[in-house]
């Protein structure tokens, strides 16, 4: 087997075969492993694939029936390809590294546990108990372990190692004296991608404990620029995935929320690169699926007023408003008898729903209806008609049918919250702690012109209303079933007229022939939209932007209120006058626990010393994180004219790496693509090896323009360039 190390000249003494014997000999048994693991998972996918569904005996009602076995192989095919995925993807690389306990047992970590052909463990899953020592050791608290040791890959082999002792017996075996940091340092100052690359093998300690840190409640991660909230974010989803089965795909899973598309497109590759593939992973606008492009509200007026649960809350009321029972009684005619539905029977029936979403209800509550017109009619002398004959002459009454829908008509939620910005008295009597400027301020010309400051209103209609589909889907589904049950019927009956002997033809209507017979695979059914959740977890990346009406849309989607929320106060554009304690309380949130980062693992010293005085001008008391290593490089000043030339020396000077020119609209244009041009607010979560700001003073005024300012400045891995029109 060619060797997994491929050390460059100026590493060669960690090329020593004393150091680098037992790690050669593991990586020829895991490569042995890996062969035979993607064998046999091919060959169980395969079989799994040709499964038709229920096993020889199985029958509907027996442990969940062929439907649930159906389920079943489709989630075990699902399970089979992620791992083989997974495999495939990584190879030897599958290792992180190994840490070596007090009592000189060598323990390898990888992203996946491993074990050879006697069931002898190669790997360890770097999620499991026993990995966390690799994670959480420092040199003030060991936990039992010798030495440690990472490893830097590059295409597929060790490009560095870096190793850590812990104890005197640590150092026998390992390169700890010949450079301690190299791989580390390394890794923080390699060039970027359009992907976040891959930490997981340095992920620290600091981290680490937040990563592996219990579900219950809120936890909240606090950190400046570059602190890595998102990599603790992004994999602490799979550690809890993988370490809580009260967080798992059957019950509810877990949803990660970022802040925009650029953003998710960054971090696309890092759950399914651990192991996670079925992690919902969207921004707030994705969760109403309602078309539009929804720019930012213009007014900041009228953004705040929408951006309080107050003003969500006015939906309730704007969909009562359509709920009213008849207030006078009605004579319903049937062939039959003719029937008085009472104003009080109108009320009963629409109380019967109470809770239901409104468009869902509508048709449960002309089962009510129905249901006091048969009981009345039971009551009548003479009442000889069947149930069936009586409620088809109900189904048929046009006048019922119309009153029906005028009470109570299916709504579409842009309907509703467009009202609301349409007629003043509508918002009025839903919102009236609203002053009649308020009122006027938020009338448009195009009601339905959305903006970022609809969606949570849009949601919550959508939620209170239900989908109007789903009501016109069970009736048409109903009806489709009844109509195959009659022909059912039909059928035994003539089987049962031909029967000379009353046999077995009999038993037929007995065994509910009828029922059995009924054929729903080609019936239409209510899909749910899968962000609508509920979600066992959800994480929230940048989440100190959120208003109160956007944590509601966030709420209501997580029951168990147990929530990993990522953020950094001193990057709040609005501002965060609170403590996160005081600021989610106020959205219903009581258990809440802060989990604070305080290292800059990305931005160079000579980055952060220019950032820090802009950040603090306006928000003395910052978390300012402290950067752990320098560029070299020093902050560069300049003429907005000479943006070419300087994207020109960099491409020429940098094979690799990834450039971003930040201006306040974002239309720099980009000279190839390792060159983007993004606006500040675009550029929050990223990071660039070269950072250029276009007129940072042009960001905007305030408390929003210094964050905008400060963000943009914290993108930069290596160089910042700052350039200026005067």
């Amino acid at each position: 087997m060619t060797s997994a190390f491929a050390l460059p000249d100026d590493l060669a003494a960690k090329a020593d075969p004393r150091l680098i014997a037992a790690d050669e000999e593991h990586f020829a048994a895991i490569a042995d492993s890996l062969a035979r693991s993607i064998a046999d998972l091919s060959e169980r996918l395969d079989t799994a694939r040709r499964d038709p569904g229920a096993p020889e005996g199985a029958r509907d009602g027996e442990a969940g029936g062929a439907g649930q076995v159906a389920l079943d192989r489709d989630q075990e095919v699902h399970r089979l390809t992620a791992r083989l995925r997974t495999l495939r993807r990584f190879g030897l690389d599958l290792c992180l590294g190994h840490m070596v306990g007090e009592d000189g047992e060598a323990v390898y970590v990888g992203r996946l546990g491993l074990t050879d052909s006697t069931g002898g463990r190669l790997l360890v899953d770097w999620r499991s108990p026993v990995a966390e020592p690799f994670f959480g050791a420092t040199h003030a608290h060991p936990m039992g372990l010798a030495s440690r040791r990472r490893y830097r890959w590059t295409a597929g082999r060790i490009s560095d190692y870096w190793d850590e002792v812990f104890t005197d017996a640590g150092l026998d075996g390992h390169a700890a004296a010949l450079d301690d940091q190299s791989a580390f340092i390394a890794s923080l100052g390699g060039s970027r991608s359009s992907r976040m690359r891959d930490v997981l093998g340095t992920i620290q300690s600091d981290q680490d404990a937040i990563i592996r840190a219990g579900s219950r409640g809120a936890l909240v991660v606090d950190g400046g620029p570059g602190t890595g909230k998102t990599v603790v974010a992004l994999h602490r989803t799979a550690y809890l995935l993988y370490a809580d089965p009260r967080l798992g795909h059957r019950r509810g899973g877990v949803l990660f929320v970022g802040p925009h598309q650029p953003y998710l497109s960054y971090v696309g590759d890092v759950l399914p690169s651990l192991g996670e593939e079925g992690v919902q992973t969207c921004t707030l606008r994705d969760l109403v699926p309602v078309p539009g492009a929804f720019p930012p509200e213009a007014d900041p007026h009228v953004a705040r007023l929408k951006a309080t649960t107050a003003m969500v809350g006015a939906i309730e009321p704007a969909v009562g408003l359509y709920e009213e029972p008849p207030t006078e009684g009605m004579e319903i005619e049937t062939a039959y008898a003719d029937l008085w539905l009472s104003a009080d029977d109108w009320r009963d029936a629409f109380d019967s729903v109470a809770g239901s979403p409104h468009n869902e209800a509508r048709d449960d509550i002309w089962e009510e209806l129905v249901t006091i017109l048969l009981e009345k009619y039971d009551d009548l002398d003479g009442a000889d008609a069947t149930h069936d004959q009586v409620r088809r002459a109900l189904n048929q009454h046009v006048g019922l049918r119309s009153t029906l829908t005028k009470a109570w008509p299916l709504l579409e939620p842009t309907d509703v919250v467009g009202d609301l910005w349409d007629v003043p008295a509508y918002l009025r009597r839903c919102a009236p702690w609203l002053e009649p400027d308020e009122v006027r301020t938020l009338q448009r010309d195009d009601p339905q012109a959305w903006t970022v400051s609809d969606l949570p209103l849009l949601d919550a209609a959508r939620r209170r209303l239900g989908d109007p589909e789903t009501s016109r889907i069970r009736r048409e589904r109903a009806a489709d079933i009844a109509a195959q049950r009659e022909q059912m019927a039909d059928v035994v009956d003539h089987l049962i007229a031909a029967d000379d002997d009353g046999g077995i033809v009999t038993s037929l209507r007995q065994e509910g022939l009828r029922d059995a017979l009924v054929d729903e695979s080609g019936l239409r059914t209510v899909e749910s939209e899968p962000l609508d959740g509920p979600f066992a977890h959800v994480v929230v990346d940048e989440a100190q932007e959120l208003t109160d009406a956007e944590w509601r849309m966030l709420l209501a989607r997580c029951p168990s209120r147990s929530l990993t929320i990522v953020g950094d106060r001193a990057q709040a554009r609005r501002g965060f006058t609170e403590s996160w304690q005081e600021r989610l309380q106020r959205v219903g949130l009581d258990q809440v626990e802060i989990a604070s980062l305080s290292i800059n693992y990305r931005t160079p010293e000579e980055v952060m010393a220019e950032a820090e005085p802009v950040i603090r001008a306006a928000l003395p008391d910052a978390n300012v994180p402290t950067s752990i290593r320098s560029s070299g490089l020093p902050v560069v000043h300049g003429a907005a004219g000479d943006l070419d030339r300087v994207l020109g020396s960099w491409l020429d000077d940098n094979a690799d790496g990834i450039a971003c020119v930040i201006s306040a609209d974002g239309t720099a244009t980009p000279t190839t693509v390792r060159v983007r041009a993004l606006t500040p607010v675009l550029s929050k979560g990223l990071e660039f090896d070269l950072v250029v700001l276009i007129d940072p003073g042009s960001f905007g005024t305030g408390i929003e323009g210094v964050v905008d300012h400060y963000v943009a400045m914290t993108r930069a891995t290596q160089q910042l360039v700052v350039l200026t029109t005067t």
